[in-house]
């Protein structure tokens, strides 16, 4: 199972020696999966301006709506959309409430920091003069920025929550490793004592809410006068980076040159050299570490300053990595690389190309087979909100026990946030014109149902050696409408192919995607059990599609019979 976000949470406040609290601190992690990976997890601390006579109103309905407002916006929106919303909206309501005291008194003023843990990256939002710090092995850095300003000697708050209707919250974000710690303090704490004792004390200790009550106690005793507020968070467990966040960390590494067998790479040995090409080269590998045997891919040096393909190589990797199912090849994390390639599962085997030519006309049990596999894989993608788009013999391996593995995810759609998406999603799929939805050359969007129509080629293919529509040419693609497209039968090319079996080609093979199949299992189940409604598909068509040389064996008679008879005259 793919990993997701583990958080662990511990807080403590406390009015030390003041008469009222005016910190607040709030954090939640959601239990649903759905929502831990779309919004991830929240925690904020505020602490009221002290001469404000509501500020504790200010301070605790900050924190509070803050994750309630968060939570409540849309999965598409992205975090830095979702947090800027919530606290304009909550800014505006502050703001008024001050505008409705008499004389203008700003009775209701905060300061604010927040955290949004999403995937591997903590996103963070501040103004005023708490703080959000990083803690890594024992290293603490701050990566807030207090917003104070000194006036006739003292100090005063810069910036604060409700105090200006033009708001202005400083966002950055750091990308998370396991056993990270981040900790939210207010002034009361973080001015009375040092970072060094700060990060001892949270390192220490598995017991968060036990250190941040340490942290308070040790800065009432250092002699602080304020309220005390310390909110910690311990990152166990972080799921695979988005595709961004994947595209970033592999961004500044050098493609490696071109490699021969013996040749190392990092803790890799090349035992030999699958392909050679111009986009890219492939290699089995050995790793020293665990003497187990993979595939290393990496690109060509030819596209190290094509930021598309990178793009699209890093995609590869990615998928790889968020799909779990046999049906997918598998690629596997390799955080201590040097140089940019990744890691995948290796198949011993041929890819379905070969089978093909290896079988030109296989049983259809043969074929079924591997269509139901191929069709377990894409339900796969399309669980995941994903298309591959690519779909070609070439992509499909097949082992020696006979299981098939998908390949090549460099041009995957992927729904969802803004997070997870890229430029490429966009962009026509770059694999054989002749497995491509129509769709796509019509410039329309991809759904599954056009990984389906390039399921069904295949399938066509496989029964018949031949393709159902016209070969077109990548370089001039002539066409301009659905009509455009003409079927032929696959019953045309393999006379003793059921007529329910065409009828299902037929159908799952429609240029206008509206009328293929409506779900990948029912194309599944046609192509297994006899759907004799099917049949009609079959009847209803001209005789020219059906049997094109038929027809022209008719038509050369009748031409044949109607010069004898003018001869006869």
């Amino acid at each position: 199972m793919t990993s997701s976000l583990n958080i662990q949470l511990g807080g403590y406040s406390s009015a030390g020696i003041k008469p009222a609290n005016q910190d607040a601190f709030a954090a939640h992690t959601p239990h649903e999966k759905q929502l831990l990976q779309f919004k991830g997890a929240a925690a904020a601390i505020a602490d009221g301006v002290s001469s404000c006579e509501d500020s504790h109103i200010a301070s605790q309905t900050a924190v509070t709506s803050f994750i309630e407002d968060y939570y409540s916006t849309p999965e598409n929106w992205s975090v830095k959309n979702s947090v800027s919303r919530v606290l304009t909206g909550l800014n505006n309501w502050l703001y008024q409430q001050n505008n409705l005291r008499s004389h203008n008194e700003e009775n209701m003023l905060t300061t604010f920091s927040s955290l949004v843990i999403k995937s591997t990256t903590a996103h963070y939002f501040h103004l005023g003069d708490s703080r959000i710090y990083h803690c890594r092995n024992g290293d603490l850095e701050q990566l807030t920025e207090d917003h104070t300003r000194k006036q006739q000697g003292q100090q005063f708050l810069a910036r604060a929550l409700g105090a200006d209707r033009r708001l202005k919250v400083d966002y950055g974000c750091c990308p998370l490793q396991q056993g990270d710690l981040l900790l939210l303090t207010t002034d009361g704490i973080h001015e009375y004592l040092s970072q060094q004792l700060i990060a001892e004390t949270i390192s220490d200790t598995q017991e968060l809410e036990a250190a941040a009550k340490k942290l308070c106690d040790m800065a009432a005793a250092a002699g602080s006068p304020d309220n005390l507020t310390a909110l910690i968070l311990a990152i166990h467990q972080l799921p695979p980076p988005s595709l961004p966040e994947n595209q970033q960390a592999i961004s500044h590494l050098p493609i490696p040159p071109v490699m021969q067998p013996g040749n190392r790479i990092d803790h890799f040995e090349v035992l030999d050299v699958i392909f050679s090409g111009t986009r890219s080269h492939m290699y089995r590998v050995r790793d020293n570490n665990d003497g187990q045997t993979y595939v290393l891919k990496a690109p060509s040096l030819n596209y190290r300053d094509d930021q598309l393909y990178l793009d699209s190589f890093a995609r590869e990797e990615w998928v790889g990595q968020c799909l779990n199912h046999p049906v997918v090849m598998k690629t596997y994390p390799s955080p201590e690389k040097n140089f940019l390639y990744y890691i995948g599962e290796h198949v011993e085997g041929m890819n379905l190309r070969e089978w093909m030519n290896d079988n030109p006309n296989p049983p259809l049990d043969s074929v079924r087979k591997i269509i139901s596999q191929l069709v377990q894989g894409l339900r796969a993608f399309q669980r995941a909100d994903m298309v591959h788009q690519d779909l070609k013999p070439e992509n499909i391996m097949i082992n020696r026990d006979g299981q098939i593995k998908i390949l090549d995810f460099g041009t995957v759609l992927i729904a969802g946030v803004t997070e997870t998406t890229s430029p490429l999603d966009k962009s026509v799929p770059q694999g054989s014109v002749n497995y491509t939805a129509p769709e796509y050359l019509l410039g329309e969007a991809g759904t599954f149902r056009s990984d389906l129509f390039s399921l069904a080629v295949i399938c066509y293919e496989m029964l018949t050696g031949k393709l159902p529509y016209p070969e077109q040419s990548p370089h001039q693609i002539d066409v301009s409408g659905y009509r455009d497209f003409r079927y032929t039968p696959a019953i045309s090319h393999r006379r003793e192919l059921p007529i329910w079996m065409e009828g299902c080609l037929n159908k799952a093979l429609q240029a206008n995607p509206r009328y293929r199949y409506q779900a990948l299992s029912e194309f599944e189940q046609d192509l297994q059990i006899p759907n004799r409604s099917l049949e009609s598909r079959v009847h209803h068509q001209p005789l020219l599609d059906k049997n094109p040389i038929l027809v022209w064996q008719l038509v050369a008679l009748v031409l044949l019979v109607l010069n004898l008879f003018q001869l006869m005259k």
